[in-house]
């Protein structure tokens, strides 16, 4: 009788074990992800592609997303990557404050490209994916995995822009970078969470924004609270990451991984033609915003003074000269090949 139960007993045990290592086998691999952008913008930044990554990986790993501030204050989201709070973040170097000499030419680099597809190609063709690697590999527990494009960076305001000498004390809300370039010309830069934005602009704590282009005025709800648009922009597209915790993403197997590659390249191929549709579609079919431009002296005033501030950032480190030159060299070429890359 005894010897009877103790293989039941045995049995129970074993079964048991097995049914656990089961459970714990079909348990997804689950990630905190945030971005630098609010709600209405995220849905379109990367909160579509990682609702397709969660569907692809077919319940072995779940990425949790969250828009902007929403775990953490943006500013300390570099280093909540690193510490594990968070697994994953979409964002520019530049405002994430990430501790490398090259996120200066992340967000809004004056006058570095053009159009979105510069970006792109820049970081493909013309070695800035190698010089971002470098210098990833140089932070502790954070991994780099890609960069793509957003809008061109134009400015929204409460009052006109009409010429150089209207941005004289305007109080915009702007990338660090940009508002770096732009005091030159008489602009505040001002830095908020990204939610007061709106109201900053309602109670008049703000002139305007320099973040984005119309697309995303619209998308946000900035055209509502602005009255004008100008038509020059500032720098072409915008340059920004897919980040990971080292630790976590080690964790990963390297079909998942694989996965959420090729959800963060549908999520550049995404923006591109959402950002290319937009911009000319809010132009002309938009009713919030009246469209100003600067003259074209003045606003080649603007692109010299970039080219000034391109040889001030060279001087900062030899891999941000490296950068410098690759811009250099592209610029020479697209004006070279002339239209439709350049006109």
């Amino acid at each position: 009788m005894i010897n009877k139960l103790s293989k039941i007993l045995i049995i129970v045990i074993l079964l048991s074990l097995v049914l656990t290592s089961f459970s714990s086998a079909e348990e997804p691999i689950r990630w905190r992800m945030q971005s630098y952008a609010g709600p209405a913008l995220n849905a379109h930044v990367a909160a579509n592609a990682i609702k397709e990554f969660n569907e692809a990986a077919n319940g072995e790993m779940v990425i949790e997303m969250y828009s902007a501030d929403q775990l953490v204050p943006h500013g300390e989201l570099f280093r909540a990557l690193q510490e594990g709070t968070v697994d994953a973040v979409v964002s520019d170097d530049d405002s994430l404050a990430a501790p490398v000499d090259i996120s200066i030419f992340a967000a809004y680099f004056p006058m570095a490209a053009r159009y979105g597809l510069d970006v792109n190609v820049l970081w493909e063709w013309y070695g800035l994916n190698e010089i971002w690697q470098e210098a990833y590999d140089e932070i502790e527990n954070v991994t780099w995995l890609s960069q793509g494009s957003w809008d061109p960076c134009n400015v929204a305001t409460t009052k006109p822009v009409r010429s150089l000498e209207d941005l004289k004390g305007l109080r915009l809300y702007v990338f660090p970078t940009v508002g770096r370039f732009l005091e030159k010309f008489g602009v505040v830069p001002v830095v908020m969470p990204y939610e007061d934005v709106e109201m900053a602009l309602q109670t008049g704590m703000l002139d305007g924004v320099c973040w984005c282009a119309i697309t995303e005025d619209y998308t946000v709800g900035w055209a509502d609270v602005t009255d004008y648009y100008l038509t020059n922009p500032i720098s072409g597209g915008w340059s920004g990451g897919w980040f990971v915790n080292t630790e976590s993403w080690e964790k990963v197997p390297p079909h998942l991984q694989r996965l959420l590659r090729l959800a963060i390249e549908k999520s550049h191929y995404y923006r591109l033609h959402w950002y290319w549709w937009g911009e000319a579609h809010y132009r002309t079919q938009g009713e919030k915003l009246e469209l100003t431009t600067l003259p074209p002296e003045e606003y080649k005033i603007i692109e010299d003074a970039a080219l000034e501030f391109w040889d001030e950032i060279a001087k900062k480190s030899e891999r941000n000269a490296r950068v410098v030159e690759i811009l250099k060299e592209y610029r020479k070429i697209m004006e070279e090949a002339g239209p439709p890359y350049r006109y």
